[in-house]
């Protein structure tokens, strides 16, 4: 059976016009995709004789680096669980004893109910939603029968060092279990995905680069280090217009995982987001020449920082603190990156064409 992926491509406006895709699983089941089938090999006809093996053992360092390894995948895996929502399967990380599970928003998409395996084996599990932060990309949904399930153990990510070695654990296209690795590339990148049909997708501060593979169907799983602790759950993976880019992907923090999966847990909602907002809607403003040039505001909550600053709806924003916003996904990102309270050069452009600076002081992005 094919494999059908269930994104689309977009492009990004960044460096080499590399494009951010939510990592979002795959639909199929049965027979693998064509890329993972064994080839028998072909045995020798002829060519010089072989060299009697010798017995040369490998460095100590590469042993104990394998040792580790392997102790990490045996204490995680079976805390990496597998999600079925129709036709499509995403991963999942075991938060506590009492069945709830952290992943991604985009995993979950509408549904309310889900199938739930553990990467260890066993038989499926009916789950529910507990709730969901598309804004963060998070959600938490809970197995009804919790018995036997192992909790993983979230790490503090401000620790995470570039350079550092990590796992990445889940079920790509599918394929249940699955670990690979690489280093951690980068800390304290801004990403946002974006859906087939144009949308932003949640957006991601102080993001976790790194060189092991994601791939679709890894979302929501989990980026651990080789004390076994998770570190970041892997949510985006980079494409360009040749197709993926191997060894870029990205992953939300352990600690704002953590923290946001508490909160829908507690409250069945996000109450403290962390996140910076100016009060408005906005939609991409397009200039004469077919080029993004700001962001129009549609409406003003009333009493919010855009308000008393007098940001009225038809002003178009083209920059805070100084950083360009040719489009939402642009301005999201400017905002991931700034805290609630902050005090912000906001540059307009009026409908007469002129542009002036106003100073907004940012409230709370809600839930």
């Amino acid at each position: 059976m094919r494999i059908s992926p269930v994104i689309t491509q977009v492009t990004a406006r960044s460096a080499g016009s590399l494009a951010l895709v939510l990592a979002f699983a795959t639909s199929g089941c049965g027979m693998l995709p064509d890329a993972t089938r064994a080839t028998p090999a072909n045995p020798a006809t002829s060519g010089p004789s072989q060299r009697p093996s010798q017995n040369v053992s490998p460095p100590a360092a590469a042993i104990d680096v394998e040792s580790a390894y392997e102790q990490v995948i045996k204490r995680v895996l079976p805390s990496i669980v597998q999600i079925t929502t129709g036709n499509d399967l995403g991963s999942g990380i075991v938060f506590d004893t009492q069945g709830h599970i952290v992943t991604n928003a985009h995993v979950v998409g509408d549904a309310r109910e889900f199938q739930v395996t553990v990467a260890t084996g066993g038989q499926a599990r009916h789950a529910t939603l507990v709730g969901t932060y598309p804004a963060g990309d998070l959600a938490v949904i809970k197995v009804g029968d919790a018995d036997g399930l192992a909790p993983a153990l979230f790490a503090d990510s401000a620790a995470v060092r570039v350079g550092q070695m990590v796992l990445a654990m889940g079920n790509p296209l599918g394929l249940s279990g699955t670990v690979t690795q690489g280093i951690v590339s980068a800390l304290g990148r801004t990403v946002t995905g974006q859906y087939d049909d144009g949308r932003p997708g949640g957006t991601i501060a102080d993001a976790i680069q790194t060189s092991a593979a994601i791939n679709r169907g890894n979302s929501g799983g989990a980026l651990v280090d080789l004390s076994g602790q998770v570190v970041g759950i892997p949510t985006l993976g980079a494409s360009d217009q040749a197709g993926s880019v191997d060894g870029i992907g990205f992953a939300i923090p352990s600690t704002t995982a953590s923290d946001i999966a508490q909160q829908l847990i507690k409250d069945g909602r996000v109450v403290n987001s962390h996140r910076a907002a100016l009060g408005v809607r906005v939609g991409t403003a397009i200039g004469e020449n077919g080029e993004p040039i700001g962001v129009v505001v549609s409406t003003v909550a009333a009493g919010s920082g855009a308000a008393k600053a007098g940001i009225r709806p038809g002003d178009v924003i083209v920059s805070v603190n100084g950083a360009p916003t040719p489009t939402t996904t642009a301005l999201s990102e400017v905002l991931a990156g700034l805290s609630p309270r902050k005090q912000v050069k906001v540059e307009l452009l009026d409908e007469n064409g002129r542009v002036h600076a106003v100073t907004v002081t940012l409230g709370e992005l809600p839930s």
